[in-house]
């Protein structure tokens, strides 16, 4: 282990910054209680979530109360039908607004996340944070209604994913979009898992995942962050890539035909 690895992993068991000025003063902080940290990083991201919520329930909330206003005098039935229906609206209406909210916030952001390697509580991980808690606000309220659709795509390219044509994505368990690149032709399998990141030995890496080129991820297939897809790949389903992979098409085809021969 080198000088400069031996100091990194001193640093993270001690909990000491390595930064300088100010920034060493906060994040000293931060790492000194972890529960202050924690209230720290996730401050940003609950305010914003309090926002994109009200924003986007607004436009269904107008539609409730016109269509109450004029069905109010009717009879039971009308009203019956007529708020159900408005109710249906006002859903529809909140999920389009939220996708297109969220990955608004997102950019508004002043802090963007960056590939990085260090401990859990650091200065760099607060637009990690930020970045994936927004993105999992729509994941988990109302992504998995647009699985397999243009909407998708548009949402995970408004929150940074770069997005080759022709691509189709049947999952929503994605994270860290900013640092995801899908090439040409790429399909992304149901529930298939895909991250920028990975934990190692006490610490956080975030580095990027790259799918190239009329590549196929599998029905649940799991990608780590640093990892590299080559083109024409095909992850089978269920399959773990792990972090620092690097998977090329002719050496899986010649493991293949060594594993066939060697039966």
């Amino acid at each position: 282990m080198s000088t400069k690895e031996k100091k990194s992993h001193e640093e993270l068991g001690s909990g000491a910054s390595d930064k300088k000025g100010i920034a060493r003063f906060f994040e000293n902080i931060f790492r000194k209680s972890n529960a202050i940290g924690y209230v720290v990083a996730m401050l940003p991201p609950a305010i914003t979530y309090v926002i994109c919520i009200t924003l986007a329930l607004t436009p269904g909330y107008i539609f409730l109360t016109e269509t109450y206003a004029m069905v109010a005098n009717s009879n039971i039935l009308v009203q019956g039908l007529s708020m159900s229906l408005a109710f249906v609206m006002s859903y529809g209406a909140y999920t389009i607004t939220l996708i297109f909210i969220v990955p608004f916030f997102n950019w508004l952001y002043p802090l963007k996340m960056k590939p990085f390697k260090g401990s859990w509580i650091s200065l760099e991980t607060l637009p990690w944070y930020y970045h994936n808690a927004l993105t999992q606000l729509v994941r988990y309220t109302v992504l998995d209604f647009w699985q397999a659709t243009p909407i998708i795509i548009l949402f995970y390219r408004m929150m940074g994913m770069k997005i080759g044509k022709n691509c189709v994505i049947n999952t929503t368990n994605i994270s860290d979009p900013g640092l995801i690149t899908l090439e040409d032709y790429v399909t992304i399998g149901g529930s298939a898992t895909i991250f920028a990141h990975y934990a190692q030995a006490g610490y956080l890496v975030i580095a990027p995942t790259v799918i190239k080129r009329g590549a196929t991820v599998g029905l649940k297939a799991s990608i780590f962050g640093d990892t590299v897809i080559g083109e024409k790949v095909l992850v089978a389903p269920h399959e773990v890539v792990l972090p620092k992979s690097r998977l090329d098409i002719e050496k899986r085809r010649t493991t293949k035909n060594s594993d066939t021969l060697g039966k």
